[in-house]
Parts: C-alpha cells; sequence; structure tokens
C-alpha cells in the first residue's frame, strides 16, 4: 500500500482535527495499519485557522508532520488559501463547495461537494459537518471501512449522539460514492 498523507483544514470549531483522529484511531484498532495524527490550532480556540496532519501506512512511519498531503481537505476558504501550495502535484484537492469558492488552477484532482448544504438538509444541525466530510473521505480513500469508524463513533461519544453522527457518516460516504460514479 501506498503512504497516504492527508491535511485536514478548516476553521476552529468545525471539528476537522476529531475527524482525524476517528479516521487514525479506526486504521490502527480495524484495520491494522499504523497511523500518525498531528494538530496545530490558530490564537483563537473557535474561529482561528486549525489543521490536522493524518499519516496511515502499512510500514512503520518515522515522522509525523505531512509536509505535501496526497489529500488536501479545506472546509474554509481561509484554509484554502493558506494550505493549498502545500498538494502534492497530483494529490487530491476535498472541498466544501460552500465555503471555498474558485479553487483556481493546481496541479490537483478536485473534488467540490456540498457537504454543508446536504447536512443542513438532511440532518438540520451543521454540528456533524466533520462526520460528513469524514464519511466522503473514508469512501475516497478506502483505507478504513465505514463500519470501522461507526464501531469507533459508538465507541467514544454518548450514546445520545450516536444515530446522528452515524447518519451524517453515511450521508457523507452516499455523497462521494455519487461523485465517484459519476466520473
Amino acid at each position: 500500500m501506498e503512504k497516504c498523507r492527508l491535511l485536514f483544514s478548516g476553521s476552529g470549531g468545525q471539528g476537522v482535527i476529531t475527524a482525524a483522529i476517528l479516521m487514525g484511531e479506526a486504521a490502527v484498532r480495524y484495520e491494522s495499519l499504523n497511523a500518525v495524527q498531528s494538530q496545530s490550532y490558530g490564537a483563537e480556540a473557535r474561529g482561528g485557522a486549525t489543521k490536522s496532519d493524518l499519516i496511515i501506512w502499512d510500514q512503520p512511519i518515522y515522522f509525523p508532520k505531512v509536509n505535501q498531503p496526497n489529500i488536501l481537505i479545506c472546509l474554509t476558504q481561509a484554509a484554502f488559501d493558506k494550505y493549498i501550495f502545500s498538494i502534492r502535484p497530483g494529490g487530491t484537492l476535498v472541498t466544501d463547495a460552500r465555503f471555498v469558492k474558485n479553487p483556481g488552477l493546481v496541479d490537483a484532482r478536485k473534488i467540490e461537494l456540498p457537504f454543508h448544504d446536504t447536512v443542513m438538509e438532511k440532518i438540520g444541525k451543521p454540528v456533524v459537518l466533520n462526520i460528513c466530510l469524514l464519511g466522503g473521505i473514508l469512501r475516497l480513500t478506502g483505507l478504513v471501512r465505514l463500519e470501522s469508524v461507526g464501531a469507533l463513533i459508538k465507541d467514544r461519544f454518548q450514546s445520545s449522539f450516536h444515530d446522528i453522527n452515524l447518519q451524517a457518516l453515511d450521508l457523507g460516504y452516499e455523497l462521494m460514492d455519487r461523485h465517484e460514479a459519476g466520473r
């Protein structure tokens, strides 16, 4: 398997760090892969720039930072503007179509999907945007099974949040699946 370097980015409060942690932990606990996750926050706890590096591989990982992501995920225009030049040539850029406008010329496959709008239409609560996005990334990469993250959600979250998070996870997976089927 090829080493997968992901950079999740957005603003504080969007849950990009939680999404990366869930994917990495599920890779280790349920898929027998190695994963390393690191994170950084902006100056403010909420609203500042936030990013999370995640590396998943079937070999030992010796350096925890992602310098050139294979997959760059941007949930805000500010995150896009800050990290777009780090993407590995030929990589994949995933953006929320509502918040990132005009991704411009970049040597990457561009996937613009309405994660936020879909969550608001189907679930009505933006708090699960990150889980919806995670479902899409699971479908895109195929590294971690949907069932693995579902089991982790049940293990890590209070039972009152299971249904909404599992619904969001499925929603993101289906959104990316429709996109990939239409390629």
